[in-house]
């Protein structure tokens, strides 16, 4: 069994239910997933010890909450490379920061990505089709931890 780690940054919510989500799919999937919000990361040592990082921020004029950019700025000094790893988040308009993100982890950290980022309107999260896309994405990243 592994252990994956959550952390969200949100405004309103949603995106904070998308990682509640993703942590049940995690965990149908029989992995631990633990869930941080941003400002619990204050040094890059708080990532240590997971065998999978998903990160999700909602989009704010066009971009990720403050608060993620600075985190992942941590996270490019912690040992990231080659895990398992997901980006998420809900959007009202443009939904840029969960490809944002997806791409940071996957360029910058190297990680060995899940197939794309979550990207779900509030509106949508907790509709069937939302619940199951969030709970299908732990599930697919589950699958990536040895």
């Amino acid at each position: 069994m592994g252990k994956a780690l959550i952390v969200f940054a949100t405004r309103s919510g949603g995106t904070k239910k998308l990682a509640e989500l993703i942590a049940e799919g995690l965990r149908i999937a029989g992995h631990e997933a633990e869930l941080k919000r941003v400002t619990d990361i204050k040094k890059p040592e708080d990532l240590n010890g997971y065998d999978a990082y998903v990160f999700g921020s909602a989009t704010y004029h066009g971009k990720m909450i403050n608060l993620m950019e600075r985190m992942l700025f941590l996270a490019e000094k912690a040992d990231l490379e080659g895990k398992p790893g997901g980006a998420f988040g809900s959007y009202g308009w443009s939904g840029e920061a969960p490809d944002r993100i997806y791409s940071t982890m996957e360029n910058i950290f190297k990680m060995d990505m899940t197939g794309g980022s979550l990207r779900v309107k509030p509106a949508y999260v907790m509709n069937p089709d939302g619940i199951k896309a969030a709970q299908e994405y732990g599930k697919n990243i589950a699958k990536k931890i040895s």
